[in-house]
């Protein structure tokens, strides 16, 4: 498939989103309807893995947690590539973790880095592409076929060119391909780039990449304005892990931050519909519950792995229940 071809095919596929969300405003005066019988994704392909920041408090060694999280009754693991270094740092290999996490039934569907791969400077650019790489190497003794790939050094700049940004994507792309790890593009809410879902798939498109894939997070999207509803214009595939979570609704947009975000159900969040919207649009991925809360990292780790996973099934039951924005 040429590039070309595929930036046409993503970009119909934006324009019937948005032509369903334009019917969906037309009806807004009309009745709520029940739940749709329109075919959603099936809840049981759905995987749920454990980000180990959610449990960074209670400072366990990686190769605990990967017990700890199987006990929980996790599918997944998204290690961030520092614990994978500490891993090797203290004289363990990747081989016997790989091993391990294997016989626990797990698997490494994500890991978390922070390579600087869009930034301006062409010499920070380089070196962030092959800290990218040996970050690539890590997630691949482990069994694991993707990374994050947020906006690393572009966090506070404001004039990010969004086409440069586009064709910087595609080479970390070509470098996935090639490691056999896929960079996923990261919205982060408080960046003063890619901060929206809108900036994350203009990026993915202009990349031309077939196998373009985005990293959602629930609080993220609220932090950076993305509106829900944007959803339904993004497809199932580009969408493989999100990052589930929920916010409180006492403190305002521009004040909320990482430490604030609660277990999914605890917050205010749509996450019935949001979860309803991806799948209706394909989505049979992961979701992998992603909290920086500092009273969690105070409690038992067990419960607060058993509260996270329960929040998550409930929310996935919940967006069977329900019908989405636009069908309202």
């Amino acid at each position: 498939m040429s590039s070309a071809v595929t930036r046409r095919d993503l970009l119909q596929t934006l324009a019937w989103g948005t032509a369903g969300l334009m019917v969906g405003s037309s009806l807004e005066n009309r009745p709520a309807r029940a739940a749709t019988s329109a075919k959603l994704a099936d809840a049981s392909s759905i995987r749920y893995c454990l980000n180990t920041s959610t449990i960074r408090g209670q400072k366990l060694p990686l190769w605990q947690e990967v017990d700890l999280v199987a006990d929980a009754g996790y599918d997944a693991i998204e290690p961030w590539i520092n614990e994978i270094q500490a891993h090797v740092a203290d004289g363990k290999t990747l081989a016997d973790l790989k091993k391990k996490i294997a016989d626990r039934g797990l698997t490494v569907e994500s890991a978390i880095g922070f390579a600087a791969w869009i930034v301006d400077d062409d010499a920070k650019r380089a070196e962030g592409v092959e800290s990218l790489k040996r970050d690539m190497d890590l997630v691949r003794q482990l069994g694991g076929t993707r990374i994050a790939a947020p906006p690393v050094g572009a966090t506070n700049q404001t004039d990010l060119n969004l086409q440069r940004a586009a064709e910087r994507y595609a080479v970390i792309m070509e470098v996935g391909r090639e490691m056999g790890v896929t960079p996923q593009l990261e919205v982060w809410g408080f960046s003063k780039s890619l901060s929206r879902l809108s900036e994350v798939m203009q990026v993915a498109i202009e990349s031309g990449c077939p196998d373009a894939c985005v990293l959602p997070d629930v609080y993220h999207l609220f932090k950076g304005g993305t509106d829900f509803r944007s959803l339904a214009m993004v497809p199932g595939s580009v969408i493989q892990v999100m990052h589930l979570n929920d916010y409180p609704g006492d403190i305002p947009r521009d004040t909320i931050a990482d430490k604030d975000r609660v277990y999914p159900g605890d917050g205010v969040a749509p996450l019935a519909k949001i979860i309803y919207q991806l799948r209706k649009n394909g989505f049979d991925g992961v979701f992998s519950l992603e909290l920086f809360n500092p009273s969690y990292w105070e409690r038992p780790v067990t419960e607060v792995l058993t509260k996270g996973l329960a929040g998550m099934q409930a929310a996935v039951a919940a967006s069977s229940a329900v019908s989405g924005w636009t069908e309202e």
